[in-house]
C-alpha cells in the first residue's frame, strides 16, 4: 500500500501546475494534501476511484487539508476535538481497520516566532489526541509539521537557528512525539542521509541550489514498524515549494 503526503501550497495553483500529472504518477492508495487554501467547491477534482475528505478554514484561502483515498474508511473525523485549534482546517483522521491514517498542517510560528506561543499550545493538543488515537489501535500521521527536527534536517541549521521551524522549542516539541512511542519513518530507514529535503524558499533560488529544510514527514507508532517497507521523498516532483513524501506499507 502506497501512502503520499504534500503540501501543495494553494490546490488551485498547483493543478496549474501539473498536480493531475503528478498524482497520477504517485499512484497512491491514499493521498493527503496540506495547505490547500481551498473550500471543496472552489475546483472540481475528477478522481474515479477515490473518496475525498476535505477540511477547510474558516478563513477563505488559508491552510486547509484534504485525504483522497481508494480504501474506504470505516469512519472520518475532522479537527482534534479542541475548540481553540477547529477552524483552520488542520486535521482530517480516517479510521480503519488496522491504523488510524492522520494528515496534519501544523501551525507555523512565523516570522519573528509571533506565534510560537500559539504553536506550543498546539503542539500538547495534538499529540494529546494521537495518544488517544494510539491507546486504540497504531496510528499513521503524515504532513508538513513545520519543524526541521537535526541539523541533519536543514541545508544551514547555524544561521536559521531559533528561526521558525528551527527554534529550540519546536524541535523539542518533536523529541516528545518520538519519546511517546512514535518514529520518523525517514530516519528509520535513512539515519544519518544527507542533503533531503521537502521544502525550498522561493527567495535566492534555493531550490536549484537544494538549500532546503526537511519538514513533511509520516510518523508512525513503533508498534507498526514491522508493517513499514520504505519512506520517499520524491524531490523530482514540482508544482509546489514542497515536494511530496511518501510511505510504503504492507
Amino acid at each position: 500500500m502506497r501512502l503520499i503526503s504534500w503540501n501543495v501550497n494553494g490546490l488551485r495553483a498547483c493543478l496549474k501546475k501539473g498536480f493531475m500529472d503528478s498524482f497520477a504518477e504517485l499512484d497512491a492508495d491514499i493521498f493527503a494534501l496540506q495547505e490547500t487554501k481551498m473550500q471543496p467547491d472552489q475546483a472540481i477534482l475528477d478522481l474515479p476511484g477515490y473518496q475525498q475528505f476535505w477540511n477547510s478554514a474558516e478563513k477563505k484561502g488559508y491552510s486547509g487539508t484534504a485525504i483522497f483515498t481508494r480504501i474506504v474508511p470505516l469512519s472520518v473525523s475532522y479537527g482534534i476535538g479542541v475548540e481553540e485549534h477547529d477552524h483552520e482546517g488542520r486535521v482530517i483522521t480516517l479510521e480503519y481497520e488496522d491504523f488510524y491514517f492522520v494528515t496534519v498542517y501544523t501551525p507555523n510560528s512565523q516570522r519573528g516566532l509571533l506565534r510560537l506561543s500559539y504553536r506550543l499550545t498546539w503542539e500538547d493538543a495534538f499529540l494529546a489526541y494521537l495518544q488517544g488515537l494510539d491507546v486504540k489501535k497504531p496510528v499513521i500521521v503524515c504532513g508538513d509539521l513545520n519543524v526541521a527536527h537535526q541539523e541533519i534536517d536543514l541545508k544551514n541549521p547555524k544561521t536559521n537557528h531559533n528561526n521558525a521551524g528551527f527554534t529550540d522549542e519546536e524541535r523539542a516539541k518533536f523529541t516528545q512525539l518520538l519519546d511517546a512511542g512514535f518514529v520518523d519513518s525517514f530516519r528509520m530507514f535513512y539515519p544519518e542521509e544527507t542533503g533531503r529535503y521537502t521544502w525550498w524558499s522561493y527567495l535566492r533560488k534555493a531550490r536549484d541550489t537544494n538549500a532546503g529544510w526537511r519538514i513533511d514527514y509520516f510518523v508512525f507508532s513503533k508498534r507498526f514498524s514491522p508493517h513499514i517497507v520504505d519512506a520517499t521523498i520524491h524531490n523530482e516532483i514540482f508544482g509546489s515549494d514542497h515536494c511530496p513524501v511518501g510511505l510504503d506499507i504492507k
